[in-house]
């Protein structure tokens, strides 16, 4: 990280909050979880529900960030991936997939992977609803009221699987004021995005609300191969809700509706394979040089199924320029619909509060991919469809007891989720011919073999000998995963209860305790068809494989690739069940009216569960025992976090906080590409410790300074993780500053302004501690940049603004991946370029 990015983002100061146009405010005040305001203009207490009541935010023991809806709309926020730029303990990344590889992390903790197997160590809750990927809260987001960053576990307020913090997410209520309002949005790249909403009562007791949203946007990432672009947005949304008020009693009942039809994710090539210089001693090396070398010759090699003039890795690597290359007939589409209905009921029962959460959403994905992340094609992902459908259920009851000495809650949690995902990963056009020029490479000029090489399939001609004299069964076009399927039903209840204890008007205890279980059961149809792989395995094959003698592991890998060997075909069921104790304990001091003391111990905890993929079996052919069911389970995943904390309010113009922690995870899951593979392993133990600061500075009513710090230092302590031991984990880096500055003049009596500008400055990380990886993955520190100025009119019904999202058009590395196949070879997700555009508004 240079003196120069730590300099730019310190000076870079953020606003908390701005002030609504006429409609959110109208909304806002109907809430009771509203900011208030003061006399003397500024902002009053902020109100959060993070502990299942209404708290202001200065009073909780808990590391949290509350970042208001005004903030989100002046940050180019429209969704979760977004939060990151104004809350600096958490990170935020999108891999393969927007729709199944999204990945939370706070503190540094998260869950990496796209394989619906694993539930994120971050918890999303939408208006008290779980969402139980991180990729199902992906949609717009509509209308939001504020948004809580709750740091560290939160096992005995939150649904379940919170083991490193969650997002509790709130939107605007309906209002039985009369309001609506209107956006429209464009942008470069052809940007268009429109929202709208009206809400009002129907009666003296019930109101209701309705907003909708659709966003555009061409791709950023060119096809060297074709005029298609990927990374698009194309999506839209539907909300509606209702709002019951009466004397004791209130009901909120929410139906949204969205999809998104995209083309997303696109990696580029690093050209490591052309880079690192081949060691005879290491297959690695001369498989990363050789395999990058056939798939630049042959993609454009008409007689080997090419094209003229076909790229294959795009040369040299200029991640600028945003620019892969991808197979003509292959795509990244993916589509998205989910839908959901909740019921939120709140019932005063004289001095005890019932607070009744259900909820059922229906959440499905269907994605094409091409694997091979080349111009050569070598495999593809045609139809994976993957689904969710959960109904939740939570319960609590809150109250006070002694005079107000305890303040006590205790409540339940119902979980029944159904997982369902079935993958089609296949061989392509020129599968063969990519096997045979990779070992035509490898044996061209050996000793004891025929000068000009060997190939496996015969696809060279008869110039190049077939090894033995016995070509492998050709792959046609299509070979592979006929369809896997794979089901998992998941129940989970927990037991929860969250109590105050008030020693005196100065301290204060927190105790909390929940029990956890759950029950896992997987049902699982593998059927791949590969004739080479099919031969191999054969007992007719056995001189053919002893003949290969320390070549065969190699021969067996490119024809019985994991993904889609055949020897895992079959029916598999399994289940597994598991209960936990969770809790915390706070005490807390309240030094005087503005300064809060607190120190305490959280547990944490995430379940365990099914990795999806065929690719975790063991081998018989490789000296493993046979697919297993228990080959694809993977352990759980506990945290003990130990905590101390200040919380200062001086005055409306001046808040300072910080916290200071230290978290060992025992049984972390990782997702992990293993050579052939992807496997999760639970690493015996990772530390995550370090320092939060944040500030909030109102020097005036209308200009608005916040500042957030994060020292982080995380590191994995297991002898089995490889390159990863001893190391940071991946995307944690040592130093985040989040800034912002918002200014809202009144330039007349009917004309106000906006001016706001805000930046997150990342220190240097690794995207993958891969020590041949890491010189073409890694990323230098950086710092990303918003700005938005505006003008409004008529007491903020009217207004226009223009935006810009990253100013400086900063790139970096999201996150990267060896490639499959291509031993060293890694390929990276480059960071979105400058956006910028205009946007026109209207409320009543």
């Amino acid at each position: 990280m240079t003196m120069r990015n730590i300099l730019l983002g310190a000076t870079m100061l953020c606003a908390a909050t701005t002030p609504a146009y006429a409609f959110a405010q109208a909304a806002a005040a109907a809430d009771e979880t509203a900011t208030t305001q003061d006399d003397a203009g500024y902002e009053g207490d902020i109100i959060v529900t993070a502990t299942g009541r209404s708290q202001i935010a200065q009073d909780v023991p808990i590391a949290l960030s509350v970042v208001g809806g005004e903030q989100l709309t002046n940050s180019g926020i429209s969704d979760i991936r977004g939060l990151r730029q104004v809350a600096p303990s958490l990170q935020v990344t999108t891999g393969q997939s927007s729709a199944t590889g999204v990945v939370l992390r706070i503190r540094g903790i998260g869950t990496a992977g796209d394989n619906p197997g694993f539930e994120p160590a971050v918890g999303v809750f939408i208006d008290g609803v779980l969402r139980a990927r991180a990729g199902v809260a992906l949609a717009d987001l509509p209308p939001i009221e504020r948004v809580e960053v709750l740091r560290g576990p939160q096992g005995t307020l939150f649904g379940r699987n919170t083991s490193a913090g969650a997002l509790n997410i709130i939107t605007q209520k309906p209002s039985f004021e009369l309001g609506g309002y209107a956006e429209l949005s464009y942008g470069n790249y052809d940007e268009i995005e429109a929202k709208a909403g009206v809400t009002g009562g129907l009666t003296e007791k019930i109101a209701a609300r309705l907003d909708g949203g659709y966003h555009k946007r061409d791709g950023y990432i060119k096809d060297a191969n074709s005029d298609r672009r990927f990374n698009d947005v194309d999506r839209w949304f539907v909300r509606g809700q209702t709002l019951f008020e009466g004397d004791d009693v209130s009901l909120r009942i929410i139906g949204d509706y969205a999809e998104t039809d995209e083309q997303c994710c696109g990696a580029i090539n690093s050209n490591s394979g052309f880079q690192i210089a081949p060691n005879p001693a290491d297959i690695n090396t001369v498989l990363g040089f050789a395999a990058s070398n056939v798939i630049q010759a042959f993609s454009a090699n008409p007689a080997l199924g090419g094209a003229v003039g076909r790229v294959g890795i795009v040369r040299p690597f200029d991640p600028k320029s945003r620019t892969m290359a991808a197979s003509p007939n292959r795509d990244l589409s993916e589509q998205v619909k989910e839908w959901g209905v909740s019921g939120e009921l709140n019932w005063d029962l004289g001095g005890v509060t019932l607070t009744s959460i259900t909820a059922y959403r229906d959440w499905k994905a269907l994605r094409n991919q091409d694997i091979d992340f080349s111009g050569l094609d070598r495999a593809y992902r045609e139809g994976y469809r993957t689904g969710l459908r959960d109904f939740t259920q939570e319960v609590r009851f809150n109250g006070s007891a002694f005079d107000g000495g305890l303040d006590w809650l205790i409540g339940g949690f119902y979980l029944n989720e159904k997982t369902t995902l079935t993958d089609r990963v296949r061989f392509g056009t020129q599968a063969d011919q990519f096997v045979d020029g990779i070992f035509n490479a490898l044996t061209a000029g050996q000793p004891g073999l025929p000068p000009q090489g060997l190939q496996l399939y015969g696809t060279l001609g008869p110039a190049v000998p077939v090894f033995a004299g016995v070509p492998l069964p050709r792959t046609p076009n299509g070979g592979g995963q006929v369809a896997d399927q794979y089901s998992v039903k998941t129940e989970a209840f927990a037991l929860f209860t969250h109590n105050i204890i008030n020693i005196s008007d100065q301290l204060s205890l927190t105790l909390g305790l929940r029990y956890n279980h759950e029950n896992k059961d997987i049902k699982a149809n593998l059927n791949s068809q590969v004739p080479a792989c099919n031969f191999l395995q054969s007992p007719a094959a056995a001189a053919y494989r002893a003949g290969l003698g320390a070549r065969f592991p190699l021969v067996y890998l490119y024809a019985c690739n994991p993904t889609v060997n055949s020897e895992f075909n079959g029916n598999y069921t399994g289940d597994r069940s598991e209960s936990e104790f969770t809790g915390t304990a706070k005490l807390s001091f309240k030094v005087s009216d503005e300064v809060l003391l607190y120190g305490g111990y959280d547990r944490g905890y995430k379940s365990g569960g099914y990795n999806l993929d065929r690719g975790s079996f063991d081998s018989v052919f490789l000296g493993g025992n046979g697919a297993q069911i228990t080959d694809l389970e993977f352990g759980n995943e506990t945290a003990d976090v130990y905590e101390i904390g200040f919380k200062t309010n001086f005055s409306r113009a001046f808040q300072f906080n910080g916290s200071v922690f230290h978290s060992t995870f025992k049984g972390y899951q990782n997702n992990a590409f293993e050579g052939t593979r992807f496997v999760v392993r639970n690493f015996d133990k990772v530390i995550s410790k370090g320092v939060e600061l944040d500030a909030i500075i109102r020097p005036v009513s209308d200009l608005n300074f916040h500042v957030g710090y994060t020292l982080l230092d995380t590191e994995v302590k297991d002898p089995l993780a490889g390159s990863d031991n001893g190391k940071p984990l991946t995307n944690s880096p040592r130093h985040v500053i989040t800034t912002s500055a918002t200014w809202t003049p009144q330039l007349s009596s009917s004309v106000g302004g906006l001016v706001h500008i805000d930046a997150r400055t990342n220190s240097d990380s690794n995207t993958l501690n891969s020590p041949l990886g890491v010189p073409f993955t890694t990323n230098d520190g950086y710092t990303i940049v918003n700005a938005r100025v505006g003008l409004n009119f008529n007491d903020n019904r009217f207004g226009i603004e223009a935006y810009v999202e990253n100013l400086f058009n900063k790139y970096y590395n999201i996150t990267s991946f060896p490639v499959p196949e291509q031993g060293t070879s890694f390929a990276v997700y480059p960071a979105p370029p400058r956006f910028y555009g205009v946007k026109l508004r209207a409320s009543f």
